[in-house]
């Protein structure tokens, strides 16, 4: 279908990828978590369009130039170790100095979206892994336009189940408004995993 060489396998791989926890991830549900629905929808439009410029990186080849300058990739997998562990710190010290009573203060959507955004961009290794994935499932004679429809799927499912968590997420998040001690682990567990994700993409940069 679409000259998608085994599509139900190309479809079944889409979504696994999405159930792989990430720092994206992440991200979608600390938005939804602290400012509800409209905050997590901003932060999965975020998300999509890093994706998306990823995809659009590796089919313009742009993964063939960066494995040509190591020193290029290098210096972006630092940049988004150290931003993630950033952000994971940043999660701890609110978790640690917000107090239980105090209600989590209203931010436009659109400092969600950025802050998604960024995170999608940190891991460079999105690109090669877009570049490994498509051809597994591209025929000889695919056209440019083939590329083109699997971008497409992976960003519609990719929405699809984005959003369904938003919408988990944020009932998750009004239960969790009676419990106090619970918001603030959930919270001190995020940041931690944000850390890890920094520790991991350092570690893999050495």
């Amino acid at each position: 279908m679409f000259d998608i060489q085994n599509y139900i396998s190309f479809i079944a791989a889409i979504l696994v990828f999405q159930l792989i926890p990430g720092p994206g991830t992440l991200a979608i549900l600390n938005a939804t978590a602290r400012n509800g629905v409209k905050a997590g929808l901003g932060a999965v439009l975020g998300t999509l369009l890093g994706d998306f410029l990823y995809m659009v990186a590796a089919v313009a080849g742009l993964a063939t130039i960066m494995q040509a300058n190591p020193l290029l990739f290098k210096g972006l997998q630092w940049f988004g170790a150290a931003y993630l562990a950033w952000m994971g710190m940043q999660l701890l010290r609110s978790s640690l100095q917000a107090s239980s009573v105090k209600p989590e203060p209203q931010q436009n959507s659109w400092i969600y979206f950025r802050q998604a955004f960024a995170v999608s961009l940190t891991n460079p290794k999105v690109i090669l892994f877009f570049v490994a994935f498509f051809p597994l499932f591209l025929r000889p004679e695919a056209s440019s336009i083939t590329l083109a429809v699997m971008m497409l799927h992976v960003t519609f499912l990719s929405l699809v189940y984005q959003v369904g968590l938003v919408l988990i997420g944020n009932q998750l998040a009004q239960y969790l408004k009676a419990l106090p001690s619970a918001r603030k682990l959930a919270t001190r567990l995020a940041g931690l995993a944000l850390i890890g994700f920094g520790v991991k993409l350092a570690l893999n940069n050495r």
